[in-house]
């Protein structure tokens, strides 16, 4: 067997630094899309309209210029990662969210028809923070009055 250097490698087999890399997980995905959204913090974000009063099929086909999600699928490494487009049911399915979820970050509803790309980001972290819901609230209240 012979030993070859990684340069050597690199003109025989074509090696990408991509390819020694784990994927991201969830957690990363969504702190570099809020990362991505910073970076411009005043940058006036489309909305998409009323989401939540289309079928599915229509929502997930939903996607406007110059959304939120429009910037996640602007990064390369999140399309190197498998982000095929800036559609609502294609940042479902790569974010891992839920329609509430997503709905909350690119809904017109919540902010008119554009948002800032600040305001978005805030968004993008709050849905992605685990909520206890209600007897871990409950709990949490009797430990604090202890």
């Amino acid at each position: 067997m012979r030993h070859h250097t990684r340069d050597e490698l690199h003109t025989v087999a074509g090696i990408h630094a991509n390819a020694l890399r784990c994927p991201m997980t969830r957690d990363e995905r969504i702190a570099r899309w809020a990362e991505l959204l910073e970076q411009d913090p005043d940058r006036a974000l489309a909305t998409l309209q009323e989401t939540e009063y289309e079928p599915d099929i229509i929502r997930d086909e939903m996607r406007e210029d110059g959304s939120p999600i429009t910037i996640a699928f602007e990064d390369p490494v999140f399309r190197g990662e498998g982000l095929a487009d800036d559609s609502y049911g294609e940042a479902k399915r790569f974010f891992e969210f839920t329609d509430c979820q997503l709905h909350y970050i690119v809904c017109s509803c919540h902010s008119g028809v554009t948002v800032r790309a600040d305001a978005a980001a805030e968004r993008v972290r709050d849905v992605a923070k685990p909520h206890p819901g209600l007897i871990g609230m409950l709990w949490d209240a009797l430990l604090i009055f202890r």
